[in-house]
């Protein structure tokens, strides 16, 4: 890949790429699958199944919607999730890379599938609400995607897509960052194993911090 040019925002993903929850989540799901005597996971068959929509990946981890409706273990599982909170925190470098960019003056938003009201209690919480113009979450708890949130954010904030790096840990980041016609760089410490995005053919971070060599 060559150098990025002519970067004046960038759009980060919360779940994964800033915030290090992939342990959280593995154990909330294998709660609801062993409530229901299904098979539970690991991390590594986790990051081989999880995508968008998250009710693709509760059907591929074992859960019969012929039983029961999506929406009853999705409830459960952000049940779990915010009481476990506390026990997540960001990924090592997320904070310092933060405001190393906002020292530059490149302009930060996030873009996220979690819920608006719970993101910015989290953002406040881990004191980084400050590096960002803004943060756009979505209005419910089903995981539904994040590309008409990020129209409604290039819009808002009236900005060119050819002027915005998106960073994020999933395929579905780089089919945003397609769709809102943005650069696209992706992080492999998140919630999809490097070998799966690697098929998206952008680069792939290890450390947030590589994205300076760009």
């Amino acid at each position: 890949m060559n150098r990025l040019k002519n970067i004046n925002l960038i759009i980060w993903d919360w779940n994964g790429t800033l915030l290090d929850d992939v342990n959280m989540c593995v154990n909330a799901i294998n709660l609801l699958l062993t409530d229901r005597g299904l098979p539970v996971i690991d991390k590594t068959r986790y990051q081989q199944i999880f995508t968008f929509p998250v009710k693709d990946y509760y059907e591929k981890a074992g859960f019969n919607f012929e039983k029961e409706p999506f929406e009853i273990p999705a409830m459960q599982f952000m049940d779990l999730y915010r009481a476990h909170l506390i026990h997540a925190g960001l990924h090592s470098e997320s904070t310092r890379v933060l405001k190393t960019l906002k020292s530059m003056g490149i302009k930060q938003v996030v873009l996220s599938a979690m819920e608006q009201e719970l993101l910015n209690e989290l953002l406040l919480r881990y004191n980084i609400s400050g590096c960002f113009e803004g943060a756009f979450g979505i209005d419910n708890h089903y995981g539904t995607g994040k590309i008409e949130r990020g129209k409604e954010l290039i819009h808002h904030m009236k900005l060119n897509p050819e002027e915005c790096l998106l960073i994020g840990d999933t395929l579905h980041d780089a089919d945003v960052a397609y769709e809102l016609g943005c650069k696209c760089l992706l992080f492999d410490g998140g919630h999809q194993s490097r070998i799966r995005l690697e098929s998206s053919g952008h680069t792939i971070l290890s450390k947030l911090s590589e994205l300076f060599a760009y």
